[in-house]
């Protein structure tokens, strides 16, 4: 019977070696920048400071993405 142990160097390996599909951390990024920023947005609202609009909140989520992509960018 194989060792299940034996496969474990090769996944390693191939994972650490692996950088991703970049259009899946960009949508990642824009997804939660999105919740982010609606979160921001609200709260923002609830305390008098922002008024909630889509336009505000789209405002947000771009400052938001930028600032991400800027700081992870390797």
């Amino acid at each position: 019977m194989a060792d299940p142990d034996a496969d474990r160097d090769g996944l390693r390996e191939g994972l650490e070696s692996s950088h991703g599909d970049p259009r899946v951390l960009l949508v990642l990024n824009a997804v939660l920048s999105t919740l982010f920023a609606w979160i921001l947005v609200a709260a923002g609202d609830f305390v008098g400071m922002l008024e909630f609009s889509l336009t505000t909140v789209a405002a947000v989520a771009a400052g938001v993405f930028v600032l991400t992509f800027v700081m992870t960018r390797s």
